[in-house]
């Protein structure tokens, strides 16, 4: 039992870590900015799922976000367009850091899972030996 909880919540922690690593590009490109004739930074999602056939969650896969971001009027950056216009991600800061808040919370408790697990393992190899 308890390696399978080891397996599981080992799944967990991969996708955890892997949506950590997400927001955190995204919160880190939040303020790129880009020529209105390029595309701006595209937010990368995480999409998830349950193990086919195996138990767990799995990353299947990621979304983008939007190409075309938001047009800001900026006539002194040097990126800006005859008009004055450049583009940012269409990225939300709040939203973000709400996502960065509930991957963090997945991963530290399947990294408790993992832990006791662990201890219970060691505990019943304890019995067996005693």
């Amino acid at each position: 039992m308890s390696i399978d909880a080891i397996g599981i919540a080992g799944t967990g922690l991969t996708l955890h870590r892997k949506w950590l690593d997400a927001v955190a590009d995204n919160i880190a490109n939040v303020n790129t900015v880009t020529p209105t004739n390029g595309k701006a930074f595209q937010a990368r999602y995480i999409v998830a799922q349950e193990g086919q056939g195996v138990t767990g969650a799995y990353v299947s896969g990621t979304a983008l976000g939007s190409e075309t971001g938001i047009l800001t009027y900026d006539p002194g950056n040097p990126l800006a367009d005859a008009t004055g216009y450049v583009r940012r991600p269409d990225i939300d800061l709040g939203e973000q850091m709400g996502q960065l808040i509930m991957a963090q919370r997945g991963y530290q408790a399947n990294a408790a899972v993992v832990d006791r697990a662990k201890t219970s393992y060691e505990a019943a190899l304890q019995i067996g030996r005693g």
